[in-house]
């Protein structure tokens, strides 16, 4: 690791350590006695578990609703309130789904201790049992409870990354946030499942950067491939292709991603940089090598980003449904 990288890994945990008095408050069995004889986690976990078995993709969904959720405002659930100018309205949002299970397990948690478990928690824990389902036992991790939900959210506050952005500056979005460079690349590991709209990788495959021709960087038998189903007329964009080129884990949560961008068939510009910059490929090389490093990372990972700009305490509420705020 260079001596740029130790400086942003230095800055991250900076950052981490003066937002413990932030998150500090989350701990693991946080609801344990608060609802009655049940069980919110087992209450969630049914739900998911039900939807899993009809869905193997909403694995990839509730872990884009997470991501989505926790990097704008913090993990408060803002993604899930209705309105003209919510940040459901976004274009970065606009595909985001998986909203009928939390809303499901929501509806479950009121009947058994209304007012109790806030719809942050409830995606928090929803995605680390999906998670689980997609890549079995050693995917599992213990999730830290105790958000509380946010009152507002407005479209004009997401400014996600796009696939194009370099590196350096996924690396400091994420360190903006609390995080890690490792963070950051184990995270992006989450395109270990899941699917991308062709007018996300198009130009990767007809003009790349302004070239007329393929992004060099991908392998040309994969380019070949992928033209076919995304044609160089942008009239197909609602058509889609597996972030993870493994055919037998695409709906798997495992470390095929990270062996696939290292053959150059990654399919969002990122992640395929993320194998060719200096200052990531020995933690993408670690990251192929060994899966059960990755889901441990993964795990962790995962965690510290459920700890960004969380409400706890008195801040917030506990909304009594997930899409609107409670009346004041």
């Amino acid at each position: 690791m260079n001596n740029n990288v130790l400086v942003v890994v230095t800055v991250g945990l900076v950052l981490l350590l003066n937002m413990e008095a932030c998150y500090g408050q989350l701990k693991i069995g946080f609801y344990k006695g608060k609802c009655d004889y049940e069980d919110v986690e087992s209450i969630v976990n049914k739900v998911v578990n039900e939807s899993f078995a009809s869905d193997r993709s909403i694995a990839a969904a509730l872990l884009r609703m997470q991501f989505h959720d926790c990097f704008v405002t913090g993990c408060d659930a803002s993604l899930l309130l209705d309105g003209d100018t919510s940040e459901k309205k976004a274009v970065a949002n606009l595909n985001v789904r998986g909203f009928e299970i939390i809303d499901k397990a929501k509806t479950a948690l009121e009947q058994a201790c209304p007012g109790i478990v806030s719809c942050a928690d409830i995606i928090a824990m929803a995605t680390r049992d999906a998670v689980a389902l997609s890549g079995g036992s050693v995917a599992r991790y213990e999730v830290e409870t105790g958000r509380r939900d946010g009152l507002t959210s407005e479209q004009a506050n997401v400014d996600l990354p796009r696939p194009q952005i370099p590196v350096s500056n996924a690396i400091e979005f994420f360190v903006n946030k609390g995080l890690s460079d490792t963070d950051m690349i184990v995270l992006l590991g989450a395109h270990t499942v899941g699917v991308a709209h062709c007018n996300f990788f198009r130009n990767r495959l007809w003009n790349f950067g302004g070239t007329g021709s393929a992004d060099p960087t991908m392998d040309p038998v994969l380019v070949e491939t992928l033209k076919s189903q995304c044609p160089e007329s942008a009239n197909n964009d609602g058509d889609v292709v597996n972030l993870d080129q493994n055919p037998s884990s695409s709906n798997v949560v495992d470390n095929s991603f990270y062996q696939q961008i290292r053959l150059n068939r990654g399919i969002l510009e990122i992640d395929q940089k993320l194998a060719l910059d200096p200052s990531t490929t020995a933690v993408v090389a670690t990251m192929a090598n060994d899966g059960v490093t990755f889901l441990n990372l993964f795990g962790k990972s995962m965690v510290k980003m459920g700890g960004i700009g969380v409400l706890t305490g008195t801040d917030g509420q506990i909304r009594l449904k997930c899409s609107s705020a409670n009346a004041i």
